[in-house]
């Protein structure tokens, strides 16, 4: 298979050309290098040398959509966002700009290139809103009630996949994510609390908890996410599925649990919670199962041991 992927040397993106490559496939990279980074794909350069391009270009630009055009992939992997939450708020023009008028110029560079599909990664975590206790884990049959700029960009895109495929044809999979976290994880967002925790414990900072520490969050492990968007390629047309663990886990909870790897009894700080935050968000990964033969195998406390691994290895 001949796949692009957009933000492919960010973290989730760097792990997914990782995977494709490993399987046999070429890969384009699409990344503008302003959160990614070159070093995500060192090794990936090192094994695969003709299998894999890296272009730098903004999603945004105007070469964009020739380069697709050119390239012409099979399928691309389209990972690349503005993904903060707080940046969304702050900067909503900013955030539109990048997550759907950077998506529109994927799409019609799709469209020029006759590309069969498109995987795309939605956003789990704010796609549906402050759903009530009761209805958790998430499940897809949930309105899609975002209270943020950025979960309103993600979702407006998922429309235009859909009048896109209507229109044009062009397949497309969307996976909600939960909050991803791994090696690489860029310290931003809401699932980039691991990597602060851990980052804080390993050089003995203080650790800042927002809120009281009770709030829940689905935290899935980046390959176990990255092995739904390779099944992804081939399956679940037409669908927007939960990627997650059905598992909530506090914010405290998984302080404890870093803390444990980190071999550290510091208590954390405690400060006022930040405007926007859910106070609990969990997703129901059945429709993964059904659509993709897919779900997350990787405990958080194994999980957390590898990004506590690779942070301390590369001091």
């Amino acid at each position: 298979m001949k796949a692009l992927v957009t933000g492919g040397a960010g973290f989730i993106g760097s792990h997914l050309v990782d995977r494709l490559l490993a399987e046999g496939n070429s890969v384009d990279v699409v990344d503008n290098f302003s959160t990614g980074s070159l070093s995500n794909l060192s090794q990936a350069r090192i094994d695969y040398p003709h299998q894999v391009r890296i272009a730098d270009i903004d999603i945004r630009s105007e070469e964009f959509p020739l380069h697709i055009a050119r390239a012409k992939p099979e399928v691309i992997f389209h990972m690349a966002a503005q993904a903060d939450v707080r940046v969304s708020i702050e900067r909503p023009v900013f955030d539109a700009g990048i997550n759907i008028l950077g998506t529109v110029n994927l799409l019609e560079g799709a469209r020029i290139a006759k590309v069969r599909k498109i995987v795309y990664a939605a956003s789990g975590g704010t796609l549906y809103g402050d759903v009530a206790n009761e209805k958790l884990p998430i499940s897809e049959s949930e309105p899609q009630r975002p209270l943020s700029q950025y979960g309103v960009s993600k979702k407006v895109a998922l429309d235009y996949f859909g009048a896109y495929k209507a229109l044009y044809g062009i397949e497309f999979s969307a996976l909600a994510l939960a909050n991803v976290y791994g090696p690489r994880q860029d310290p931003h967002g809401e699932a980039g609390v691991v990597a602060i925790f851990a980052g804080n414990l390993i050089k003995k900072t203080p650790c800042i908890i927002f809120g009281d520490g009770s709030q829940t969050r689905d935290f899935v492990f980046v390959d176990d996410v990255v092995d739904a968007f390779s099944k992804a390629a081939t399956r679940g047309d037409g669908e927007v599925i939960n990627i997650g663990t059905g598992v909530e886990t506090s914010v405290n909870q998984l302080y404890e649990a870093i803390c444990k790897v980190c071999n550290v009894t510091t208590p954390a700080s405690y400060q006022p919670a930040r405007q926007g935050e859910l106070e609990r968000s969990c997703l129901n990964p059945r429709k993964a199962k059904k659509y993709l033969n897919w779900k997350s195998w990787t405990a958080i406390g194994d999980g957390v041991s590898q990004v506590v691994n690779h942070l301390a290895s590369s001091k």
